[in-house]
C-alpha cells in the first residue's frame, strides 16, 4: 500500500486535473508515482532510478539526518496548509508559470526570486549540458532568458498531470522579510536596477512622495524603504494586479497547498539542501554556486532597514506576508515590534 505522502501526491494531481478538465486523471493518479510508465524518459527506461523513486526509497528505510529534516518539512507544510487555509480558488494554467520542468531528470522546480533562483536556473541548464556542465559558466541573463527552461504552464492538462505524478517537485524559500529587504536593495537601490526603478520607482515616488524632484520622478532611483513598504500596502497596488514576482509572497507564486512539493529547501541552509536535491537528481558531483553573502549578513541588512519602520507598518506588513511565515515555519523576527 502506498504511504500517506504518495496518496496525497496522487490526490493533488487528480485535483489539478479536474480543474484543468482532464478526464480520467483521478484514476491514473491513484497509482504510486514510481509504478507509472507514462513518462518516456531514460530513468523510466530502467537505466537509473528517478529522483522521486530515490526519495521514496530514502523514506522507506533508515533516514539520514538530512532526509529526516526534509521529511519533517513536508509534514509541517502539510499540517500548516490544513490548519491555515480554507476555501481556495481553483488553479489556472498561468498559476504554473513559475514551475520549471526538467524532463531529462524528472524534476519540477518552482522558482522564487531572491532565493538563489538564478543559480538554480543555471544548475538546471548545466544538468542538460549547457555551459559545459558548469553552472558558473552560464551568465545570469542567459539563465533568465525566456524559453531556456520550459514551464509547467506550457503543457497540456494531461502532460501537467503526468509530470505532477512522476517528477520530483521542489522549491526554495527564505525568511520573508529578509527576502523583501534583498529585493528592495537589488531592484530599487542598486545601479543595475535602473529598469525596475523606471518601472516601479517612478510610480512609487509619484504616488507617495510629497513634492518629489523632477529627477526622482523621471528616474525613480532614490525610493526609500518606507516608501516601498507603503507601496506594497497601498490598496491601489493590489487592485492593479498581482505583486511583482520579486516581492510577491512565495506561497502565491508556488501554491504549496495546492501542489505537492517533495523537497522544501531553505536559503538559510542552501548548500546542504541543494546538495540533497542534486543527490536525488543523480548529480551529486555538481557543485551548487555559493551565494556572495551568508544568512547572517542578510539578517543584519533586514534588521537595519526595518529599524526605522513604525510598529503600525510592521504589523500591517507582517499581515501581508504572514502566510509565508506560517507555511514555511519561520519565526517572527526579533527586531519587529508587533505589539
Amino acid at each position: 500500500m502506498a504511504s500517506p505522502c504518495w496518496r496525497r501526491r496522487a490526490l493533488a494531481a487528480a485535483c489539478l486535473g479536474s480543474v484543468l478538465l482532464l478526464l480520467g486523471a483521478a484514476l491514473r493518479a491513484l497509482r504510486p508515482a514510481f509504478e507509472s510508465n507514462a513518462v518516456g524518459t531514460s530513468w523510466l527506461g530502467g537505466k537509473r532510478r528517478s529522483p522521486l523513486q530515490t526519495l521514496y526509497d530514502l523514506d522507506q528505510g533508515p533516514r539520514s539526518a538530512l532526509a529526516e529534516v526534509h521529511r519533517q518539512r513536508r509534514e509541517l507544510l502539510h499540517r500548516a496548509c490544513s490548519r491555515h487555509t480554507r476555501r481556495q480558488r481553483l488553479l489556472r494554467p498561468e498559476d504554473l508559470r513559475h514551475v520549471l520542468v526538467d524532463d531529462a531528470r524528472g524534476l519540477l522546480y518552482c522558482y522564487v526570486p531572491k532565493v538563489a533562483c538564478t543559480n538554480w536556473k543555471r544548475v538546471l541548464l548545466a544538468l542538460n549540458g549547457r555551459g559545459s556542465g558548469d553552472p558558473r559558466a552560464i551568465p545570469a541573463p542567459d539563465a533568465h532568458a525566456p524559453g531556456r527552461l520550459p514551464s509547467l504552464a506550457d503543457f497540456s492538462p494531461a502532460e501537467v498531470n503526468r509530470r505532477l505524478r512522476t517528477y520530483l517537485a521542489f522549491l526554495f524559500v527564505r525568511e520573508p522579510f529578509e527576502r523583501l529587504a534583498s529585493a528592495y536593495r537589488n531592484k530599487l537601490q542598486r545601479p543595475w536596477g535602473a529598469a525596475f526603478q523606471r518601472r516601479f520607482g517612478t510610480d512609487i515616488v509619484r504616488r507617495l512622495r510629497p513634492h518629489p524632484s523632477p529627477d526622482a520622478l523621471a528616474r525613480g532611483h532614490d525610493v526609500r524603504f518606507a516608501e516601498f513598504l507603503a507601496y506594497l500596502l497601498d490598496p491601489r497596488t493590489r487592485r492593479e494586479g498581482p505583486l511583482n514576482e520579486h516581492w510577491e509572497r512565495a506561497h502565491a507564486l508556488c501554491h504549496p497547498c495546492r501542489l505537492r512539493y517533495d523537497v522544501v529547501g531553505k536559503f538559510e541552509t542552501l548548500a546542504e539542501d541543494a546538495a540533497f536535491v542534486l543527490g536525488l537528481a543523480g548529480a551529486p558531483g555538481l557543485r551548487f554556486p555559493e551565494p556572495p553573502r551568508g544568512p547572517a549578513a542578510a539578517r543584519d541588512r533586514a534588521e537595519r532597514l526595518f529599524r526605522d519602520i513604525s510598529p503600525f507598518y510592521q504589523r500591517r506588513l507582517f499581515g501581508l506576508y504572514k502566510m509565508d511565515f506560517l507555511l514555511f515555519n519561520y519565526s517572527v523576527p526579533s527586531y519587529l515590534r508587533l505589539r
